[in-house]
């Protein structure tokens, strides 16, 4: 860890750390980013450290105000992430894009799952993904950036009692994209979704990645 950043889950305003960063130029290109965000999105909550990131992450500001929390998201995944819960995404790119240092919790794709179901049903691969692996998301961390279905799906098992510690639901695109995330934002679970067609891959990675950071040293 470089001079000028603090221990992990550190929020003190005019610092920064970055497990991911580790080397001085990139944790200096990381930092200077961090610092253009603290100033255009503010940095008074641990929200506003996932919409500092997020917005990093596609390299726009507007996405801050399209951040929609709900339930105690960050500190949901604090604790999913110190009880070891599993992490289930929908597509190989976002379990590609989470950060493996600092926990030791498994990251898995649902695309390696319920392809017997996406057969028989014809059903997205992601969704029949999610199906299969339906008996264990209870208390589990959902990162959703691409598949509405899935987003979808994992919602409708809410109803059913299966409820995961924590839901990271940016899927992107012009069909069900938005819909998908309106629904999450109607169920009793702790998530971090987005309004609108935007999102993806690159804002639910950043979401848990911001809160990885947060979490303390093991």
């Amino acid at each position: 860890m470089f001079e000028a950043s603090l221990p992990r889950g550190a929020i003190i305003e005019s610092t920064y750390t970055d497990i991911g960063a580790d080397t001085p130029e990139g944790f200096a290109i990381s930092s200077k980013s961090r610092t253009l965000a603290r100033d255009a999105v503010g940095n008074k909550t641990p929200e506003d450290r996932l919409r500092q990131r997020c917005s990093i992450a596609v390299g726009d500001w507007a996405m801050a105000d399209l951040l929609r929390f709900q339930n105690g998201p960050v500190e949901a995944g604090l604790k999913a992430l110190e009880c070891g819960a599993p992490i289930f995404t929908d597509i190989r790119m976002v379990s590609t894009g989470i950060q493996k240092k600092g926990h030791c919790c498994s990251v898995e794709c649902a695309l390696d799952y319920g392809a017997d179901i996406a057969k028989r049903e014809g059903i997205t691969r992601s969704s029949a993904g999610f199906t299969a692996l339906k008996d264990r998301l209870s208390g589990s961390i959902v990162v959703i950036g691409n598949a509405p279905s899935a987003l979808f799906a994992v919602c409708s098992f809410i109803d059913e009692g299966i409820v995961p510690a924590l839901i990271i639901g940016t899927p992107v695109g012009f069909v069900n994209a938005a819909e998908s995330k309106e629904y999450l934002r109607t169920k009793p679970v702790s998530a971090v979704s987005n309004v609108g067609t935007r999102g993806g891959t690159p804002v639910a990675v950043a979401s848990l990645n911001e809160i990885i950071t947060r979490f303390p040293d093991p």
